[in-house]
């Protein structure tokens, strides 16, 4: 006879506390088995099988493993696509409901789609709920109920919508006895799927209250250590977002506001879906010819243009997975005004590249850059990598540690010449938006 569970789905939501889903499958059931699927619809596409994103998973599931083997239960950990994995799980459990938290990219999306249908076959109910987020989809909309498209309007409601119910956490321990009691099954190895072992450190998922405080005059630095690093732990939720902005409104407005950005982006993901299949926000932008010269491109991603704070910012990011936000801004800049390289080649080379890639900040980053996105600087403002070095870099102490040979005969010439390229872009944009 088949053991009769409840299943609560991990996707984006690694960890055992304050975790919305699996509060609502504890508190409301016995025999709570977790899973997670390790999803070949995502893995096949990943070129470098030492991809440290797939590292971080497995090291976060095997924690978490660990926690479960404490309370006597176990993680079900599936190496498949959820297509295949669910209907494994239905030939081997009596499914009683299914819970799991949104998701609100468009694969996330269709892929719970077909997951819903699948059980309703089955007449099991499937239940998810708002967890990365502070406020989702229709939560903070405009007076007529229309989504905002500029920050500054949507964090003013966001701010004046907030009450403390929004940062409550979930006492999920108070539950921990409901998790089915199971012998503890096998994790797939990073060998078993493929992968190998990457040598990329992972940031701590705490940050000090200092850094914080200090957050909004600090930031802009990348050379100093002011920024979080906390982006991976938002992507996969080893940490709580409710938390995270709770302890921020205390110390930083500016530190929040950085948070309320990554509602902004998925707000705006959830409401304009064509984004999601490589449009541009203001759909005039698609109408721009791009010159995508791909030996540019290569130079860019390498970390070769001969500006030295452009290369600086992609050698970093190829290095260590991470790119300080100051940089990331001018780099994604420079590949798009001057270059005139289509800002979706640089929107997926920092999705490969990333470890904290969530796809709403991604796109909404690279569109802002591009000119093309909600709340865009408009087109004919270009950042001059010289200017932006001698503000945010001025003792080349950052770009001293990621390109040594700068100030030596054996580095390489400047791509393009910066007056040239900017007019260029500018006859490029104008030729395409007319008065846009």
């Amino acid at each position: 006879m088949k053991q009769q569970v409840t299943i609560c789905w991990f996707r984006r939501d690694l960890r055992l506390t304050d975790n919305a889903a699996l509060y609502y499958a504890l508190k409301n059931h016995k025999n709570v088995l977790p899973i997670f699927i390790f999803d070949t619809n995502i893995l096949d596409k990943l070129s470098d099988k030492k991809d440290a994103r797939v590292q971080f998973i497995y090291d976060t599931i095997t924690n978490i493993q660990q926690q479960l083997k404490a309370t006597k239960s176990s993680l079900h950990v599936l190496y498949t696509t959820p297509q295949k994995a669910f209907n494994e799980l239905l030939h081997t459990y009596q499914i009683d409901a299914v819970y799991t938290n949104h998701d609100y990219e468009k694969y996330g999306i269709e892929r719970d789609a077909a997951i819903n249908n699948l059980l309703k076959q089955h007449n099991i109910p499937f239940h998810t709920y708002k967890d990365q987020v502070i406020f989702e989809k229709d939560e903070v909309v405009k007076d007529e109920g229309k989504p905002y498209t500029v920050f500054t309007p949507y964090s003013k409601k966001w701010k004046a919508t907030l009450t403390s119910y929004q940062f409550k956490p979930y006492p999920n321990e108070k539950y921990f006895s409901n998790f089915l009691k199971i012998n503890p099954i096998d994790v797939p190895t990073l060998h078993d799927m493929g992968f190998e072992k990457s040598t990329i450190n992972y940031p701590p998922t705490e940050v000090a209250d200092t850094l914080i405080k200090h957050y909004q005059i600090q930031r802009d630095f990348p050379a100093v250590a002011g920024t979080s690093h906390l982006g991976i732990h938002l992507r996969f939720g080893t940490i709580s977002i409710r938390q995270l902005a709770a302890h921020a409104q205390s110390l930083s407005e500016t530190f929040l506001n950085e948070l309320i950005w990554r509602d902004f982006y998925h707000m705006i993901t959830w409401h304009f879906p064509y984004i999601n299949e490589g449009k541009a926000f203001k759909p005039a932008y698609d109408k721009i010819q791009w010159s995508n010269n791909m030996n540019d491109f290569e130079k860019w991603c390498a970390g070769q243009t001969g500006y030295p704070i452009v290369d600086a910012g992609m050698r970093e990011l190829n290095s260590t997975g991470f790119m300080h936000n100051r940089v990331r801004m001018i780099t994604a800049s420079f590949l798009c005004k001057h270059l005139l390289i289509d800002w979706r080649l640089g929107e997926a080379y920092f999705a490969s590249k990333l470890l904290d890639f969530d796809f709403a900040a991604n796109n909404g980053g690279w569109q802002w850059a591009a000119g093309s996105g909600c709340d865009a600087a408009p087109y004919f403002r270009i950042f001059n990598p010289y200017l932006q070095t001698k503000k945010f870099d001025a003792d080349l102490k950052y770009i001293r540690k990621w390109v040594p040979e700068f100030e030596g005969f054996n580095y390489v010439p400047p791509i393009v010449e910066h007056t040239f390229a900017r007019d260029r872009c500018l006859a490029t944009y104008k030729a395409a938006l007319g008065n846009t």
